[in-house]
């Protein structure tokens, strides 16, 4: 079947390459720098992982910002080209200035192309919980949804996504700002483990916290056991910042086996990875309908 929707996503999803380069998907690929090093986030395909979160526990403090006016405006043009309706699902309004900016430049690009159908949605949404959305979206792209439904559907479920995430060093999220200087402060003294979720307006908020990383983790594994919608797709979308060990530990914690439950896993980008700094765990799945709302 002819694709009616082509999708727009962004770097920010942190999904596997493999899942997301296919015909009809345009990827917006992050800038960060690094150590002086100006790069792109192409969801590791030429940035090593274990070197890029080895330089953060040596001291590095990597600086992101959203996608140049040019970057964005060559995605748009190509999925134009391709003559297929197309829906942006973009990373959150809540952490970053990058929505607002990207519709934009959409708005420029459509006055040059009126007869071009592009749509924007706002996921609220970053990192695995984005991952998560995306590759329903996919799914349902290949199920033959149209533009205006992809649109819809997207606008609704983002609600129904429920994400959690612990991060082993508080300090890069008070550096931008995202987390109170007193709540990093306290985290760091008493080995405390916030929980992390990302409320219905895209930004970070307080779930929990625990005494350590491996109650830590069994609290994220009770978050799942209490929000999961199991009658929803059984897809779990799961990232670690260089801790594979301990996301794979956490999906040994979650009920279930592989006939109910389905894994997607991936390494946390570097544009995010900025933020949470090496060691978070995050996991993302989905909920009952409207639970952000």
């Amino acid at each position: 079947m002819p694709a009616r929707c082509n999708l727009i996503i962004d770097s920010c999803c942190d999904l596997p390459p493999g899942v997301v380069d296919r015909p009809g998907v345009e990827l917006v690929r992050f800038p960060f720098v690094c150590g002086g090093d100006e790069l792109l986030d192409d969801l590791w395909q030429s940035t090593d992982m274990h070197a890029f979160y080895g330089r953060m526990r040596k001291g590095a403090s990597p600086t992101t910002s959203h996608p140049a006016a040019a970057e964005l405006r060559r995605a748009f043009e190509r999925s134009i080209e391709d003559g297929v309706p197309a829906v942006y699902l973009s990373f959150s309004s809540g952490l970053s200035s990058h929505f607002d900016f990207a519709s934009t430049v959409l708005e420029e690009v459509l006055e040059e192309r009126p007869d071009a159908d592009v749509r924007i949605v706002d996921t609220r949404l970053a990192s695995t919980g984005e991952a998560l959305l995306v590759y329903e979206a996919l799914r349902k792209r290949d199920d033959g949804f149209t533009v205006e439904e992809m649109e819809a559907w997207a606008n609704k479920a983002r609600f129904q996504v429920g994400v959690y995430f612990m991060v082993d060093d508080l300090d890069a999220l008070r550096r931008g700002g995202r987390i109170p200087r007193a709540v990093a402060f306290a985290g760091s003294k008493l080995n405390v483990k916030p929980l992390l979720t990302i409320a219905a307006d895209g930004k970070l908020a307080m779930a929990g916290a625990a005494r350590g990383r491996k109650k830590g983790l069994r609290a994220l594994a009770e978050k799942f056991v209490e929000d999961v919608d199991l009658v929803a797709p059984a897809v779990v979308c799961m990232g670690h910042a260089d801790c594979e060990d301990d996301m794979e530990k956490l999906l040994k914690m979650l009920p279930g086996d592989g006939s109910v439950l389905r894994s997607v896993c991936q390494p946390i980008g570097p544009v995010i990875g900025s933020h949470v700094g090496p060691g978070m765990v995050s996991i993302a799945f989905w909920g009952h309908e409207g639970s952000r709302a």
